[in-house]
């Protein structure tokens, strides 16, 4: 016995109904999807300010090192310092026809002493203060750790000391022979900038030294007598370098506590 079977015709409505489901089923995961990448995206974009802002908080930079004491350096690199400086030789030579002007950017100046109280001629420019800031504070850092790769990018090469005292040499070599004097009797010498003050192409700068009296002077040995006297300096200040320098110590108390002068 054969049985014919037949094939039930859906019906339009039902057919229309699953095509608007499947319609609606693809547009929702399109909006899934949609919501997705956008939410990625403005995470990304948030992160991405959080990480700037840190940077301009803290003074890191995106590149290199990250910043200038570099601690991202690579296990085997080792940090430059004064210490350390005179040790390195160079890497790359290059040939330059004719003469170069440069002024040269030490890593040390992130170490370089603060004024207690800076007082600035705002009328003056901007990068003109700041530069001729940089160079007191250099030559006054120089004071205070007798680094003299401070005193030579401090000082032009053409500088004079117009309150030379007797027997110091003239030009860079007076300051570089006097500290290595001053330090042979007193180590632990150190200078602060109590004052500094900055006018046209002058820049005053009121120090204090301190210290204690354990090394030699002349024919005294010290016994670590407390050193603290104060001296004044005035620069003028061209390109960037000191070119003139007028400054006076207060030698009477420095002679006092030394015990070459009686009380």
């Amino acid at each position: 016995m054969l049985v014919q079977l037949k094939r039930n015709k859906a019906s339009p409505v039902a057919t229309a109904s699953k095509k608007k489901n499947a319609e609606a089923d693809e547009s929702r995961k399109v909006s899934l999807a949609t919501a997705a990448l956008i939410s990625s995206l403005l995470f990304v974009v948030a992160l991405s300010a959080q990480s700037r802002s840190s940077e301009s908080r803290s003074g890191q930079w995106r590149i290199a090192g990250q910043n200038l004491r570099n601690p991202w350096s690579q296990p085997a690199e080792h940090s430059i310092s004064p210490a350390n400086v005179k040790g390195l030789s160079p890497k790359w030579v290059f040939t330059l026809g004719g003469d170069v002007s440069a002024t040269s950017i030490l890593a040390a100046d992130t170490a370089l002493i603060e004024p207690q109280s800076l007082i600035v001629d705002r009328s003056l420019p901007r990068a003109q203060v700041d530069a001729q800031i940089i160079a007191a504070r250099r030559y006054d850092t120089f004071w205070n750790t007798g680094d003299e790769a401070l005193a030579r990018a401090a000082l032009a090469p053409n500088f004079m000391d117009n309150t030379l005292p007797p027997g110091r040499p003239q030009g860079l070599t007076g300051p570089v022979a006097a500290s290595k004097v001053i330090r042979a009797a007193i180590p632990d010498i150190g200078c602060d900038i109590e004052q500094m003050i900055v006018a046209g192409d002058r820049v005053v700068a009121h120090l204090r030294f301190r210290g204690h009296f354990t090394g030699r002077f002349n024919q005294i040995q010290g016994q670590g007598q407390t050193i603290n006297f104060i001296a004044t300096d005035i620069y003028r200040i061209a390109d960037a370098r000191i070119v003139e320098n007028w400054h006076i110590e207060d030698n009477l108390t420095l002679q006092r506590q030394l015990g070459s002068i009686a009380e």
